[in-house]
């Protein structure tokens, strides 16, 4: 369309010469205004002569600070609206758009335009010769602080005789025809390969492209199914800079599962400064975006330094108990003269429960992915029947602990540990045991991000199936090195405490230990469903407690009869959640001297431009490293009393449930476990990253540097 209204233009400019001075120029209608814009229709010439088309532009200008659309306005917006009811002597006009701009701002991407446009406009004469009498009602949203439908009302008319060019006019709208995208042979830009990628949680695309001249400043705007949404590339070049290759992730589908992007038809907008080009094209196969080598050692790196940090995370601080007698009696069995060999094969299982959880995780991750779900780091804990399932497990722990039952292999299994072990008492030195308690740990440990997790997970989760796995072994080797190290150097056991009658006292502390845990895990389901099927769950681990207890002093009949009825209350325990629903449940109304609001992502752009700070903390009650972050940076002075100053808005994103707008703004950041906090404002529009543990001067600081020029 745009070599059409070129050539248009340019023959409107002929006749303005052969005309001489003195003729008359183009027809527009006068300026109308709008809060935040105003516009004209104008054409190149003043009639219609014998032209089949007329060349013609709608011309907004818009005031500073101030935006309107692409026909694909991205995360928001909206294109413009024309209505040509009431013209005369008019064919089907069409709208062309000049290339868009992206405009970035709080994790949210728009396209379109600022200062001035022209929407070249195309208007068939249905009768050459004859008069043409325009009346264009045109809606166009322009946005700053607030976004407002402009609307226009235009007539004009064009005479049936001569078509009487005006240069000035006819430039304007050439001007602008020109950068509405082509094929690209002009601006010497081409398309390669499309390829669907791995990358991104709803995958992505990889797109090639090349250049006569080096490319300067690409940018790659994607059309796909309605509801599918796309980030900004990531651009590469080589080749002096003529060939590029864009990583570009799917941030939002139009389908849930998202369907897959191979196969599916594309419009491509690559805009390069003045160059543009626009092309369809149909995805090819999948592709794994695979990282250089460098960036694989440094990302292994922060995945094994983040599982080593778990084991000294509040999230696992129940679970040190059963890791500490384990230990110790590890160091007295030493000194009671048993080989090493065996203390090896005890530490290296609780190292392979951990990594086996970790895999177990990687899998489970990989197929949410497949199916299209949400994934991330702790969110088995916004689901009611795991949440407990683990109460029930942490209180067979407890119970354990406290000696009202003893976990034994049976049959064939104590037989096979026996030969393993060398020994002929499978059943007290078994590896079960140490195994259960590395896979008991890694459940415990998923609730929190500790520093160092959350860039690794981010990594991993934006990418395939080798990246997760891959990455998750790492972290659980991470988190099993204490393991690792007192078996590999087996004296080191020698240095913690003989065991002895404390111990007894040390079991009974930690199974106490236990059941508060299992009392946190109650405190979170209350949140999750009614409080009163909560208490229920509570009332079974009671019972099952005094089943365990009547048990251990009862006969033999008494004792089958006990676990029959200690496995029925288990699973009744697990499956109550079931009976009731979600929407029931009551929403928690902390106490709080800050004056927490409710999340809102689309409200942060305009807060931030009256000038107001916006501290933003995503927590849950299942996370016990928000907690901390609470207890001791958050909720107190002088943090505390900042966030209740006039000019801050502290918003609490809480995620104790599951909340796609919360899972949503997570991803856009490349995180997928919490806790997560961020601060915008005026000297942060795009927003701090704060680190996983917080502390006030960190806090403070970031609070200040948002203020920018008004602190």
């Amino acid at each position: 369309m745009s070599r059409r209204l070129a050539f248009l233009t340019a023959a409107a400019l002929g006749l303005a010469a052969l005309a001489g001075p003195g003729m008359a120029g183009a027809a527009e209608t006068p300026w109308q205004n709008a809060k935040g814009a105003s516009a004209r229709l104008v054409t190149a010439v003043d009639g219609t002569g014998t032209l089949g088309e007329i060349p013609a532009g709608l011309h907004i200008r818009l005031e500073p600070h101030w935006k309107t659309y692409w026909r694909s306005p991205g995360d928001a917006g909206l294109p413009p609206a024309l209505d040509w009811a009431g013209s005369t002597n008019l064919g089907t006009a069409t709208l062309a758009y000049p290339a868009p701009h992206r405009f970035q701002l709080f994790g949210l991407e728009t396209y379109g335009y600022e200062t001035e446009v022209v929407f070249p406009l195309t208007l068939p004469v249905a009768q050459p010769g004859q008069a043409q009498h325009l009346a264009l009602a045109a809606t166009v949203l322009v946005c700053s602080d607030i976004c407002i439908p402009a609307n226009f009302s235009f007539t004009l008319d064009l005479p049936a005789g001569a078509a009487t060019p005006d240069p000035a006019a006819a430039n304007l709208i050439d001007r602008y025809a020109n950068a509405v995208p082509a094929d690209g042979s002009a601006a010497g830009l081409a398309f390669g390969t499309v390829a669907a990628s791995t990358a991104g949680p709803n995958g992505g695309l990889r797109i090639e492209a090349t250049a006569r001249e080096p490319f300067e400043t690409p940018d790659i705007f994607v059309e796909g199914a309605p509801g599918d949404a796309f980030a900004a590339p990531r651009i590469t070049t080589s080749e002096g800079g003529r060939k590029l290759v864009a990583e570009i992730d799917r941030i939002q589908a139009a389908a849930d599962p998202p369907a897959a992007l191979a196969g599916s038809p594309l419009v491509l907008t690559l805009v390069d400064g003045p160059r543009s080009v626009e092309a369809e094209a149909t995805v090819g196969a999948a592709v794994a975006a695979a990282p250089d080598a460098a960036a694989w050692l440094s990302i292994l790196g922060v995945a094994l330094l983040g599982g080593l940090i778990l084991n000294l995370m509040p999230c696992v601080l129940p679970v040190l108990s059963l890791k500490l007698l384990s230990i110790i009696k590890l160091g007295g069995v030493e000194a009671g003269g048993r080989t090493p060999r065996r203390q090896r094969l005890g530490l290296l299982a609780t190292a392979a429960g951990i990594l086996a959880s970790f895999l177990v995780l990687a899998a489970g991750a990989v197929g949410l992915k497949a199916a299209g779900a949400s994934v991330g780091w702790g969110l088995q804990f916004q689901e009611p029947v795991f949440l407990a399932a683990m109460a029930v497990i942490v209180t067979l722990f407890g119970c354990n602990l406290l000696g009202l039952f003893e976990i034994t292999l049976p049959g064939r299994a104590m037989d096979a540990a026996a030969r393993a072990s060398g020994t002929g008492r499978p059943e007290k030195d078994g590896l079960a045991g140490p195994f259960l308690t590395g896979a008991f740990a890694t459940l415990l440990a998923t609730p929190c991000s500790a520093p160092f997790v959350g860039t690794a997970l981010g990594f991993a989760l934006s990418r395939g199936p080798f990246e997760i796995g891959t990455i998750f072994a790492a972290l659980g080797i991470g988190m099993a090195l204490p393991y690792l190290l007192i078996a590999a150097v087996p004296g080191l056991a020698r240095l913690l405490p003989r065991p002895g009658r404390w111990m007894v006292w040390v079991k009974a502390v930690m199974g106490l230990a236990l059941f508060g845990t299992a009392a946190w895990l109650l405190s979170v389901l209350a949140v999750q469903v009614p409080p009163a099927a909560a208490a229920l769950v509570a009332a079974v681990l009671v019972a099952i407690g005094l089943v365990l207890w009547l048990r251990r002093r009862g006969g033999v009949a008494i004792r089958r009869t006990g676990t029959v009825a200690a496995v029925g209350l288990a699973l009744a325990a697990v499956l109550l959640p079931l009976r009731f629903d979600r929407s029931d449940a009551a929403t928690p109304q902390a106490a709080s001297a800050i004056p927490w609001t409710r999340f809102d992502r689309a409200a942060i752009p305009g807060l931030v431009r009256e000038g107001k700070v916006v501290f933003v903390d995503v927590t849950a009650d299942w996370c016990l490293t928000c907690k901390v972050n609470k207890l001791l940076v958050i909720e107190r002075d002088p943090v505390a009393a900042t966030l209740g100053t006039a000019g801050m808005v502290p918003m609490l994103a809480d995620w104790t449930n599951p909340d796609p707008a919360i899972a949503d703004y997570l991803a856009a950041h490349g995180r997928y476990g919490i806790p997560f906090n961020a601060v915008y404002g005026p000297g942060a529009p795009d927003g701090i990253l704060l680190p996983e543990l917080l502390s006030t001067e960190t806090v403070l600081d970031a609070l200040k540097q948002a203020r920018g020029a008004s602190s």
